[in-house]
């Protein structure tokens, strides 16, 4: 059987099959959610594109080298994943390739031998730094339709979730 929702034509994103789609402030949030994703998404999308064009590089190698710059002095793997939320695997693969060209180099620990640390070459951290100042340029040419108040309103309303969120465990 179809739902009231199906049977009139307007079953978007399987909104009108759930029960809580009875609740308008539910509906609204899973679509606000449904659009921050699409927004994210376009956003992630030009910016890969952008760097792979412009730069020769990708979006997990920029990311990862974000993080080593904040921390020049190095991370360890486990630290770098952690940092980014991706596996040790996924990092090993990213810095690998960093090393190979020369923008990434590892430190060996004079205290544990099986410790590894990493950290931006002085080529690599030259090279970050025009990555960055560019993608400073391209965040701000994507989000230019935003003024300030719309920005002040935006931050302050995700730390305001994120607060929450991270309250509720």
């Amino acid at each position: 059987m179809k739902s009231l929702g199906a049977a009139m034509g307007s079953d978007r994103a399987g909104l009108n099959d759930n029960p809580a789609a009875a609740d308008p402030l539910a509906t609204r949030r899973l679509r606000l959610w449904i659009r921050m994703l699409g927004v994210t998404r376009q956003i992630e999308n030009r910016l890969r594109e952008y760097l792979r064009v412009e730069h020769d590089t990708t979006l997990p190698r920029f990311d990862v080298m974000a993080m080593l710059h904040r921390r020049s002095e190095g991370l360890t793997m486990s630290e770098l994943s952690r940092m980014l939320l991706i596996s040790n695997g996924n990092a090993t693969a990213v810095v690998n390739r960093l090393v190979q060209d020369g923008m990434v180099e590892r430190i060996l620990s004079d205290e544990d031998r099986r410790r590894v640390s990493v950290r931006l070459t002085p080529e690599g951290a030259e090279f970050f730094d025009l990555l960055a100042s560019d993608h400073l340029q391209m965040i701000g040419g994507l989000l230019s339709e935003l003024d300030d108040q719309d920005l002040d309103r935006m931050r302050d309303t995700f730390r305001r979730l994120r607060d929450s969120l991270s309250a509720a465990g």
